[in-house]
This record gives structure tokens, sequence and C-alpha cells, in this order.
């Protein structure tokens, strides 16, 4: 299956120490307004899903302490301007918005995004997924 989202290291070590501060956490790419088009770290349950959000994927940030799982949610009406990439989200200095985990870290997450290959679209088109 063609993973749709991604985590850079560093934005992987967040999450691990958010983890560990917060314990399961969740993410929701931000649709824009107030926060932009950030992506938002939450404890898992805090912002409750529905059938206007697609589950993207999971993150896996684990590491030789357990396994951690990270599942990244988007709107639906969102996800139709983006269901043609895979995002990867990183981390970088400076604050972001105020109710994200971590903005008193001094970080913020970003997404960065690229264009699916047309293998990739096709595989996600086979599989019933687009």
């Amino acid at each position: 299956m063609v993973e749709r989202v991604g985590v850079t290291e560093g934005a992987a070590q967040v999450l691990r120490r958010l983890h560990a501060q917060h314990g399961e956490l969740m993410f929701h790419q931000s649709g824009g307004c107030c926060d932009g088009s950030s992506p938002m770290c939450y404890p898992a349950g805090d912002l409750i899903t529905g059938d206007a959000d697609v589950h993207l994927g999971d993150l896996e940030v684990g590491d030789d302490a357990g396994p951690v799982t990270v599942p990244v949610w988007m709107t639906r009406a969102q996800y139709a301007y983006w269901k043609h990439t895979h995002l990867t989200i990183d981390v970088v200095p400076g604050r972001g918005a105020g109710f994200s985990l971590e903005a008193p870290e001094g970080v913020r997450f970003l997404i960065r995004s690229r264009v699916l290959s047309d293998e990739e679209y096709a595989a996600l088109v086979d599989a019933g997924v687009l």
C-alpha cells in the first residue's frame, strides 16, 4: 500500500517527547483560517473525528523505548484538494498555533508535500482509496 503520510526524524523526536508527556497523540491537518495550514498535534481523543474527516495514515515514531503510533487526519473538504499529494510532517524552530502540543517546546510542526507519482496514484485508485 502506498503511504500518504510520513515524518522526519526531527519531528519524530518531538513526537516521542510529547508522547512521554501527554500519552497517545493524533494529528489533524488544519484547513486554514486562524492556523493557516498547520498540522495540529493533540492528545488522542481531544479532537473528535467523524464522517467529515479522512484518516490519511499512521506515523510510526517509536524507538527502543517502545512503539508510538500517531494517526493523521484531515477534513474531507481539504482532502479533495490534497488527495494527489504525499505529506511529510516536519518540525522547525518557532512558535506555531497555541492549540498544538508542540507550541511550548519552541518549535512548530509543518507540512512538506510532494505530488504522488503516477504509479502511487494508480495504486491508490486500484485500492479504492481515491
